[in-house]
């Protein structure tokens, strides 16, 4: 698993102090590898449009020194470049400094003192380019005065924009409040690590498209410093032996389907086939069996003797014995009789790896469901969306910064593992940590997306995998399909289906 540390501003700031006499360079040498790195990235995107016009603002700190330092390499590989100083203070930093006057010599720099300094960046035209360096990670408190009109008047134009490292005002690790003027990107480009403020959804007008670019900061250091949040950049299955059969992929049971949301139970064991388990048994509503027969050949099919039109039977553990993983939630309805099947099934599945997903967890929700928190097996894989979520809590969050908190809680609290779906899908363990993921988009918001998502990870369960890894996993592949069907069926156009048939392991 390839994952990337999140850390705080603090301990960035320590890392760059313990990089410099670890690797016998000075800050200004660590700053001009970081404008390095972020110019080679601007080439790449930009490299057939050297004719555009490139407008550079920057601070009087360390990110502003980042900024003339690009200025000067964009300037020595051809670009047009503007160059503005915002001089909101009577202090450099002595990066800053030293690229100032490296910059001398390839372009004079417009210095912003006033609003009426605001004059000469009013013909900036819509091909243009904005890149933001003026203040960068670290700051505390809202900004105000003179950076503060600026922002505002620079969030006005329509053109494409660029932070460095981050966007000018945004807290790194923090809430910024809903009055604070921040810098809205397309586009961040940040440095070695990625930041929390990135993860969040409240923050995205203030991210836009984000990626990581490696200066060489101390890996040692890195793999020292600690952190609850981590981004899964890439994760694989492991290879699948030669000599196996059925039988050494294990058993999944899927409780899913009642009348009318037989859908969510076929996506759910299509996916779960596609995804690698030996067998799989789907027990659906007696109604339903034809409709499973007929729809998903390769699962097995079980019903109950009744009617009813949904899942109703009271499941012992001697009814579980014989699998490795249990689903159970997709479709299934949230009528009182489906709330004692769930309940049979938690207290007789105590020993078997469990994935609660859907009605499920709507039915957990209730005054009666919440008794059994407490009840879940140990090391149980919830998957709820956001609404879901604040039904288990009984509450509603203030800010993304506290769902997070109320997300290392519960799964601490229960010893369970928590999938908090959305964009770049939050995994919360048992520890406290929590994973972000890299893969999926905007098209994968459809009906029934989640139900494929229960079934990759019930299937991974069955085949060994933990429960760590099989949500980790799991979500990231999920991700990965979303994204190759986006790829040819455009998001707009993507329904749950998509995502099975593009899952490849």
């Amino acid at each position: 698993m390839k994952t990337l540390k999140i850390l705080k501003a603090n301990q960035i700031k320590a890392l760059d102090a313990f990089t410099i006499p670890k690797e016998g360079i000075s800050s200004a040498d660590l700053m001009e590898r970081a404008s390095t790195a972020f110019v080679n990235w601007f080439v790449q995107k930009y490299f057939l449009s050297s004719k555009l016009t490139i407008n550079i603002f920057c601070g009087l700190g360390n990110n502003g020194g980042d900024g003339l330092a690009i200025a000067r390499l964009l300037l020595q590989k051809g670009f047009f470049v503007n160059i503005f100083v915002v001089q909101y203070a009577e202090k450099t930093s002595t990066d800053f400094a030293i690229n100032l006057q490296r910059l001398q010599d390839f372009k004079k720099v417009s210095f912003i003192k006033s609003e009426v300094d605001f004059k000469a960046f009013q013909q900036i035209s819509s091909n243009d380019i904005i890149i933001d360096a003026m203040l960068g990670a670290g700051i505390n408190r809202a900004i105000d005065g003179l950076l503060k009109a600026l922002i505002i008047q620079l969030n006005r134009l329509k053109v494409e924009k660029i932070s460095v490292d981050i966007a000018s005002g945004l807290f790194m690790d923090e809430p910024n409040t809903k009055e604070d003027i921040i810098f809205k990107p397309n586009f961040t480009i940040t440095f070695q690590l990625p930041k929390l403020a990135f993860m969040l959804p409240q923050n995205y007008e203030y991210v836009g498209d984000w990626e990581v670019l490696d200066i060489g900061l101390n890996q040692e250091m890195i793999s020292e410093l600690p952190s609850y949040y981590f981004y899964t950049q890439d994760i694989q299955p492991i290879a699948r032996p030669k000599f196996s059969h059925k039988g050494t992929f294990g058993h999944t049971l899927l409780l899913a389907g009642s009348k009318g949301m037989m859908g969510a139970a076929i996506l759910s064991a299509k996916a779960c086939l596609r995804s690698g388990v030996g067998k799989l048994t789907c027990h659906v509503p007696n109604i339903a069996f034809e409709i499973m027969q007929i729809a998903v050949p390769e699962a097995m099919t079980w019903t109950s003797d009744d009617d009813f039109d949904f899942i109703s039977i009271n499941f012992t553990e001697n009814d579980l014995s014989i699998y490795q993983s249990i689903g159970i939630g997709p479709g299934i309805s949230t009528n009182p009789d489906v709330f004692k099947m769930l309940e049979s099934v938690i207290l007789s599945a105590q020993d078997k790896k469990l994935v609660i997903d859907a009605d499920a967890l709507n039915l957990l929700a209730t005054e009666e469901g919440k008794k059994l928190l407490n009840k879940l097996p140990r090391n149980t894989i919830l998957t709820p969306h956001p609404k879901e979520f604040q039904k288990l809590l009984g509450k509603i969050w203030k800010d993304d910064y506290e769902k997070l908190g109320l997300l290392q809680n519960f799964a601490q609290k229960y010893q369970v593992f928590v999938v908090l779906k959305g964009y770049q899908s939050a995994i919360a363990t048992p520890e406290g940590d929590i994973y972000f993921n890299a893969t999926g988009n905007a098209g994968m918001a459809t009906g029934g997306s989640g139900d494929v998502l229960t079934g990759i990870i019930v299937a991974l369960l069955a085949q060994g995998y933990s429960a760590k890894e099989a949500a980790i996993l799991g979500v990231f592949k999920h991700g990965e399909a979303g994204d190759l069907a986006a790829e040819t069926r455009g998001q707009m156009a993507m329904i749950a289906s998509d995502i099975i048939e593009n899952l490849k392991w």
